[in-house]
């Protein structure tokens, strides 16, 4: 890609009527965010776009711990993965002050992302790549030397671009995975400058969890990348991930405390184990209480553990927090 030339996609009539699906939902957003819930959601949100984007490299840590880990708790976990999330936290904080097209910012930005997790973070890779679903190689990146004057280039028409933001996020994200500039944290890099893109465009999509739903579509996202190489077009990656907006961004307009959460708040009476949540709410699947039940429920913030540095502790035992009580009152 030179500088006079456009990466390759082409304006689908599916990326049109999405684009305006997601100009609707916005519209909706803003004025749902201007309520009193705002800080709390903005929150909720951070923690899943952290959760989202850090399970997709393999990250472990759950909702619960990633929430710990933000307040300054103790976790007992894998130390790189600890990292990860703190780096991650750090990025997501910091990510306001930077500039999308320029390099210094991208690499600044890598620095926080792969700091204490590579030897040379901040820095273009030195030799060859692969983009890996699993452990199997679907694209083969440039060579090393074509890094920085690719990255130049993709980063020169991201500011000359007259496309709208989301189309050029989208666009962005697929040429950055293509070159893949980096030995590693690729992944993690380009759905945060997306993020960081559409920010610019509208303040809202720093809290938008669209990472989360990308880890929940996870084989599709790689399918869509693979399917956008084979074809020399990144339209259907562009259509996957604007689809992966809309869907990140209609839930937000709804009320975040579920009918599922609101059950297990009024069964919560002083502190109690999850089985003994479990058993009070007549449930049997483990998974899908903690799915549906406990982690939205410590996520945002209405329950919390008595011990938050050992999640799977076998003491552990939940009760309600000021703001659960506040909610159930209100």
């Amino acid at each position: 890609m030179s500088k006079t030339c456009s990466p390759p996609f082409t304006i689908t009539s599916g990326i049109v009527s999405l684009v305006a699906e997601i100009g609707q939902a916005v519209g909706s957003l803003s004025v749902f965010s201007a309520q009193a819930k705002a800080l709390r959601l903005r929150r909720i949100n951070r923690i899943r776009t952290i959760h989202g984007s850090l399970a997709i490299e393999g990250n472990t840590l759950s909702l619960e711990q990633i929430t710990a880990i933000l307040e300054g708790k103790r976790v007992i976990a894998p130390p790189r993965e600890i990292q990860e999330a703190r780096n991650a936290i750090k990025a997501y904080d910091l990510f306001g002050q930077w500039r999308p097209w320029r390099q210094e910012d991208l690499l600044t930005a890598h620095g926080i992302i792969m700091g204490g997790l590579l030897d040379a973070p901040g820095k273009f890779r030195a030799g060859g790549v692969g983009i890996m679903a699993g452990k199997e190689v679907i694209h083969l990146a440039p060579p090393a030397d074509r890094v920085p004057p690719l990255v130049r280039d993709l980063l020169h028409w991201l500011k000359t671009t007259a496309e709208h933001p989301l189309i050029a996020s989208s666009v962005f994200h697929y040429e950055f995975e293509f070159i893949h500039p980096f030995a590693d944290g690729n992944g993690r890099m380009g759905r945060l400058w997306q993020t960081l893109i559409l920010s610019r465009w509208n303040p809202l999509f720093a809290h938008v969890p669209v990472e989360s739903l990308v880890h929940e579509h996870q084989q599709e996202y790689y399918a869509a990348l693979n399917q956008s190489t084979g074809k020399a077009d990144s339209a259907p990656f562009i259509e996957f991930m604007l689809k992966m907006i809309l869907g990140a961004l209609t839930p937000q307009v709804a009320p975040q405390v579920t009918p599922q959460v609101v059950r297990l708040l009024q069964v919560l009476i002083g502190e109690m184990s999850r089985e003994e949540i479990q058993r009070a709410l007549g449930l049997q699947d483990r998974k899908s209480f903690r799915a549906r039940y406990l982690s939205p429920a410590v996520v945002e913030g209405l329950i919390e553990m008595t011990i938050p540095g050992k999640p799977n502790s076998r003491l552990q035992k939940y009760r309600l927090t000021e703001t659960g009580l506040a909610w159930l009152e209100g």
